[in-house]
């Protein structure tokens, strides 16, 4: 796609839409920021950008004038793709793109393109630490936190890409070919925004949709969605499992990682070596040695990586223990599915706090997981009269009611024994109370970092 002297919208005035912009403007494009919020100033943006951005800026309504200037339109993935402008202009046949397209049409060297429901965050973080062993060049990006866009043009044919991609990302791809894509698993999510299972998965998948036989898909042989979308990509599989031994691909066997290949099964490391806890992780692990694997990085050097991976901020993070209490922080457990993983990683009775914003989930296989563990469910934010009222469908009566998070902390710490765990692990979105769940953690363990030892 040719951008010089293009007339190019982005849409979305967030990290990964500015990022975006000064891409397409370094690029010769003739860009428009757009933002929906119509009390954001030209200057606070502006400042966000550069002095120098020769772009314009619209801000509320996407204007007639917009709609009939826009030659190719760049979604942020916050920004719906069924907006009445969005829409418009497909009918018009003007393109429409996402960042990380936009991304990859810049992009040298390798990709390993990592999406699922939940595990993304971790297994980028660990491929990236694996493939930092052996490549000089590695940037980790995207729904991670560090927009593709941003680092795109450091990009050389010796580089390795690591990019943890969102499903709201692969709604927008169009001719992304990674050379290693991942699955993690999917289960119900963001369902506000997709309105159908069918979508989400469809969105999920399409991170393989341009892969040939030449490109590599890892997939959860556990998750029959992906068992059976392995029968149907056009890429080679590698299959992981954390539920039976694999004739060919990874699995985990009485605490012991395996590589199956060409008739053996090669042990790459035991659980209790690495320090991220549950079957969620060992999963994530398996996930990440096989993109090593097929980069060509030496079996040593990823089991170096793999020894020394610490685990991911705000995903079952341990934070400390204060009288004789063990308190993590999951706060990036926002769905059920991803919760579950949570709850399963604690070791004995568990004060768990959760609730928040609403969207759309069913919680009854997240309360079937919690098998005993679970002292006190405390409840807060939009969802704790639903969570609340499936808990108790389910046998479960130890349930606290909240008004507010500091609320909901103050009990834990008072009524938390010595050897059990306090564990933030909403099951919800922190929309409504905090800005993002990464706020939602980090006041979590300033409060946990603050309490006495007495």
């Amino acid at each position: 796609m040719e951008f010089q002297n293009k007339k190019i919208t982005v849409a979305g005035a967030g990290i990964s839409g500015i990022a975006a912009a000064k891409l397409l403007e370094e690029a010769g494009a003739v860009v428009t920021l757009y933002d929906a919020n119509n009390t954001l100033s030209e200057a606070e943006v502006r400042e966000k950008i550069s002095a120098d951005f020769k772009g314009s800026f619209c801000f509320g309504e996407f204007t007639e004038e917009l709609l009939c200037s826009t030659e190719v339109l760049v979604m942020s993935p916050g920004v719906p793709c069924d907006l009445p402008f969005v829409l418009e202009l497909k009918k018009k046949n003007i393109p429409v793109i996402g960042e990380i397209e936009l991304a990859y049409l810049f992009s040298k060297g390798k990709i390993v393109a990592i999406t699922g429901t939940n595990g993304k965050t971790t297994t980028t973080a660990l491929t990236g630490e694996i493939m930092k062993t052996y490549y000089e060049n590695v940037l980790v990006v995207g729904n991670i936190g560090i927009p593709y866009t941003s680092l795109v043009t450091t990009t050389k044919e010796n580089s390795v890409t690591v990019a943890e991609i969102s499903s709201f990302q692969l709604e927008t791809v169009d001719t992304f070919r990674p050379d290693v894509s991942m699955i993690l698993n999917i289960t119900p999510d963001h369902l506000n925004r997709h309105h159908s299972m069918e979508n989400y998965i469809a969105a999920k998948e399409a991170i393989a949709s341009n892969q040939t036989k030449e490109d590599v898909c890892v997939l959860n042989y556990e998750d029959e969605v992906l068992r059976a979308f392995g029968e149907r990509t056009k890429a080679k599989v590698i299959f992981f499992s954390s539920g039976r031994v694999l004739s060919e691909g990874l699995y985990t066997e009485d605490g012991v990682i395996f590589y199956a290949h060409e008739g053996i099964s090669e042990m790459i490391c035991k659980v209790d070596e690495l320090n991220i806890v549950g079957r969620h992780n060992h999963e994530n692990a398996m996930a990440a040695i096989a993109a090593g694997i097929v980069l060509g990085v030496p079996m040593e050097l990823i089991r170096k990586a793999l020894r020394e991976f610490k685990a991911v901020e705000h995903r079952v993070e341990y934070v400390a223990t204060k009288r004789g209490v063990k308190y993590y922080n999951d706060t990036k457990g926002t769905n059920p599915d991803a919760a579950i993983q949570g709850i399963r990683a604690m070791a004995g009775n568990t004060l768990l706090i959760a609730g928040g914003y609403d969207k759309g989930s069913e919680y009854d296989e997240w309360i079937d997981a919690f098998d005993g563990k679970v002292k006190y469910l405390v409840l807060l934010g939009q969802t704790k009269e639903k969570i609340a009222d499936t808990a108790r469908k389910h046998g479960i009566e130890n349930i606290v009611m909240c008004e507010t998070f500091l609320e909901a902390m103050q009990f834990c710490t008072e009524n938390a024994e010595p050897g059990e765990n306090v564990l933030l692990s909403p099951a919800c979105a922190s929309w409504g109370m905090f800005k993002n769940y990464e706020e939602r953690g980090h006041i979590f363990k300033d409060y946990v970092n603050g309490l006495n030892e007495e």
